[in-house]
């Protein structure tokens, strides 16, 4: 049960976008830009990378949400989200976007975390200063909104395959439908 009345049953971030729409609007327009928008990091991999800050988070809605996002892009689906989970390093990945989750598993350590060295890393692996710009801000974001979600003790289906119909609908229309 939500520390506050929500005034709705929708799970995590659903319900609290629904209870204030005055904050949705931009949250919603955030993850659109993120995840959604012109990049040259696919749609999938932006996915991803939210994913596995929120379970880095403990944030199990954002988890679920996000991975079923990535699996429904992602050569692989759930298969590959579980390898990144379980150890991104050995994952089946190219080198880029590998080195790109080291920066974002660096943000959501705190944001000091992020060094040199794995900036040259990834720069090294073919990332461009855009790319780990947008990770920086991907992985800082959801940080927020796994904070948001769980700060309110938002409720999560339990099963993946409760997250696939929201899911496909993401994929159709958006985060801003």
């Amino acid at each position: 049960m939500a520390h506050i009345d929500l005034l709705n049953d929708m799970p995590g971030i659903l319900g609290l976008l629904r209870f204030r729409p005055q904050t949705a609007e931009p949250l919603m327009q955030l993850a659109e830009v993120l995840l959604r928008g012109e990049s040259t990091l696919t749609r999938g991999e932006r996915e991803l990378i939210a994913a596995r800050v929120s379970k880095l988070n403990n944030c199990e809605f954002c988890y679920n949400a996000h991975g079923t996002q990535a699996a429904l892009q992602l050569d692989g689906g759930w298969e590959t989200v579980d390898a990144v989970i379980a150890d991104a390093d050995g994952a089946p990945l190219p080198d880029r976007l590998r080195a790109l989750l080291r920066i974002a598993v660096a943000v959501q350590a705190g944001g000091r975390n992020v060094t040199r060295p794995l900036v040259d890393a990834a720069k090294a692996a073919g990332a461009t200063d855009t790319e780990i710009h947008d990770v920086v801000l991907i992985a800082a974001a959801f940080c927020m909104y796994n904070r948001y979600v769980d700060g309110l003790a938002t409720w999560a289906p339990a099963e993946r395959e409760q997250y696939a119909e929201p899911g496909h609908q993401i994929l159709t229309h958006g985060y801003l439908a």
